[in-house]
């Protein structure tokens, strides 16, 4: 995670973290986000260390696409290859069930959302987030984060 604070960062010893000291008087905290296993069990106990971290293993923050004027951002993957991040969208590729037709609509608002209840009311769009556009009703079925386009299903 990356935080900004002004003034002075206590040190805590127990968290793998490095500090950087900037030019506008600000520190930069960054912990690195990995996949990597807990570091307790079930039980409270802790696992001992065998290895260190591999570069297969770390995470990225979550790219939490909203609702709005589309935004793309494209990152750097393994083995030298690239992914379109959505940021943020206001189309989607509506298919119809009944007639098997695909249509590219607009999103008026997100409706609920399974992944967390306060993406709702900060229109954050997951997969399985139920939309509401001008033909109805819809479902996210792409991971809008992942792919970098919104297709969905009607519902109603």
């Amino acid at each position: 995670m990356v935080y900004k604070v002004c003034g002075y960062i206590p040190d805590n010893s127990n968290i793998n973290q490095s500090k950087t000291y900037l030019n506008d008087q600000t520190f930069l905290m960054y912990r690195m986000l990995t996949q990597y296993r807990s570091k307790r069990k079930i039980t409270g106990g802790r696992y001992k260390k065998y290895r260190g971290k591999r570069l297969y293993e770390t995470a990225r923050i979550a790219s939490l696409t909203k609702l709005g004027k589309t935004r793309l951002s494209k990152i750097q993957t393994l083995g030298g290859n690239s992914k379109n991040r959505l940021l943020r969208e206001e189309f989607a590729n509506v298919v119809d069930p009944k007639t098997n037709k695909a249509k590219k609509t607009k999103i008026k608002t997100i409706l609920e959302n399974p992944a967390n209840r306060h993406y709702v009311r900060r229109n954050i769009m997951t997969k399985g987030t139920v939309i509401d556009t001008e033909l109805g009703k819809a479902k996210i079925t792409s991971r809008p984060g992942q792919d970098g386009t919104v297709n969905a299903v009607l519902i109603s």
